[in-house]
């Protein structure tokens, strides 16, 4: 069984792939003066998954070229990439889905499996991917936020990574979830791989992401449609 939507990364994808001039990834002006946040060379994935899906939607074409620093589809990234964060809700979950177990915990107590907490396989599986294959299946590709790290240390935040889910493949338990990767540009090969038959253990989510760091789960975003910049 198989679905896809219209967005394909090798058509729909920006042309230039997440490597960025070492900058301010975001300058805010306040009464006080600009106060600039975090480094673009660090990558601005979120600004790039909600840009080309609102690009998409316009049924617009993505930029030839990477935009310079200052220029309208610059502006248009970074302000989406802030809202990609969805702060403070989706710094929140980032951090929590951090800091949970990969699999379901709990012990066995006088005949009875008590459990106490639900790891990333269970609600990547089970709740998330539902919801996602559900918005695959009506034709809207899903913006993803990856989880990539095990740490409680917020600075670690950055590590997590995120994709646009525009189609998938499903042979028995096997799940190949296609995605538009913004670290791989226009490839239509970037995935990410899980088995789906028992997500209370822990599950090996492969992939071809652009990282050199395993996928521990993923969960929708919170994308808001927005209108892009005009060429």
């Amino acid at each position: 069984m198989a679905g896809r939507v219209g967005f394909v990364p090798s058509e729909h994808g920006f042309a230039f792939t997440n490597r960025w001039p070492s900058q301010p990834a975001v300058v805010r002006r306040t009464p006080f003066g600009d106060v600039t946040l975090g480094n673009a060379s660090r990558g601005l994935c979120g600004g790039m998954v909600f840009a080309a899906l609102d690009y998409w939607l316009a049924g617009r074409p993505t930029p030839a070229e990477q935009p310079a620093a200052g220029t309208p589809a610059y502006a248009h990234i970074v302000d989406r990439l802030v809202d990609s964060w969805h702060i403070p809700a989706g710094i929140v979950q980032y951090y929590q889905w951090m800091n949970l177990p990969d699999a379901d915990t709990g012990v066995d107590l006088l005949g009875r499996h008590v459990l106490f907490e639900r790891g990333l396989a269970w609600r990547t599986v089970s709740v998330q991917w539902r919801q996602i294959r559900g918005d695959l299946d009506a034709g809207t590709p899903v913006a993803l936020g990856v989880v990539t790290v095990d740490s409680a240390d917020p600075r670690d935040l950055g590590l997590n990574h995120q994709v646009l889910a525009c189609g998938y493949e499903v042979a028995g338990s096997e799940v190949t979830l296609s995605v538009y990767d913004p670290n791989r540009g226009r490839r239509d090969d970037a995935a990410i791989r899980f088995d789906t038959r028992d997500p209370r253990r822990r599950i090996t989510f492969g992939h071809t992401l652009g990282l050199d760091r395993p996928v521990r789960g993923f969960f929708r975003t919170a994308y808001a449609r927005a209108t892009p910049p005009a060429a």
